[in-house]
């Protein structure tokens, strides 16, 4: 096919695919902890690494990383502190993600044509290092959701029954966290950071509408977000789109897709 005889899109779909099934998982954990809006506070943070790396002379993908580990970390923190008001740490972690970044954004105005790419997300900015780092980093994170899952099942829907019944909660959830910052940091480059957290939020909210077990959500999540990826790395390359939104675009269609057919039948 025409689409492959440029490196650049095969570099795009291996990244693009790798992101979706390690989004999609760690998703419906996400969705059932009712966090939904942790995607987004780590995908400041991260945009703030990515700005950090630019302005400092270093790798953005490490710094989106590394900011986005410590934004976990710190909204487990503030979670815990305020445990009956939980959206408190997202509220506070995302507004200092943005200020960090606005920061960084305004001491170096020369690198805001390349930070748009993060941003949105960019075909051309995919290499070989980050397809190498994707895998690596995905294949840690499913493996170590795998490993969890029974765990992070419980806690979700009964964290204190979770407790008493033996599971280290504490340690739990600040690996889940960290989970989650690898995720956002890997889909950075594919789906940009303004995006991200739709990518990790709409397949599970798709696959928990139509899923009659735990395994049948995280299979259908992980089947929409790589339809979602595939078919809008193909359009954004034969429409010259931006793929971040042309992806979130057509994961929101499939589910309002789902939304009306299941309103229907019933």
């Amino acid at each position: 096919m025409e689409i492959f005889q440029y490196s650049f899109m095969v570099r795009a779909f291996a990244a693009g695919i790798a992101s979706a099934l390690v989004t999609s998982s760690i998703g419906v954990f996400v969705v059932l902890r009712r966090m939904s809006m942790v995607g987004d506070s780590l995908s400041h943070a991260s945009l703030a690494g990515v700005a950090a790396g630019m302005f400092f002379g270093f790798y953005p993908f490490y710094g989106a990383l590394a900011f986005s580990v410590l934004a976990a970390l710190l909204v487990e923190m503030v979670r815990v502190t305020f445990k009956r008001y939980a959206e408190v740490a997202l509220a506070v972690v995302m507004s200092a993600g943005m200020g960090v970044a606005v920061v960084m954004i305004s001491l170096g105005r020369s690198f805001n044509v390349d930070l748009f790419s993060y941003l949105f997300g960019s075909l051309m900015a995919i290499t070989e290092e980050d397809i190498k780092l994707m895998i690596i980093l995905g294949f840690f994170v499913m493996s170590a959701l795998y490993l969890l899952r029974r765990q992070l099942f419980s806690i979700a829907f009964d964290e204190e029954t979770a407790r008493l019944s033996g599971i280290p909660v504490n340690t739990v959830n600040v690996l889940f966290s960290i989970l989650t910052a690898l995720t956002v940091a890997i889909s950075v480059k594919i789906v940009g950071t303004l995006l991200v957290s739709a990518l990790i939020v709409i397949p599970a909210a798709v696959s928990l509408q139509l899923a009659r077990s735990f395994s049948s959500a995280i299979f259908i999540s992980n089947i929409v977000a790589a339809f979602s990826v595939i078919m809008g790395l193909y359009l954004s390359f034969y429409f010259d789109l931006a793929p971040g939104g042309t992806i979130v675009l057509i994961a929101s269609a499939v589910l309002f897709v789902v939304l009306i057919g299941k309103r229907r039948a019933v």
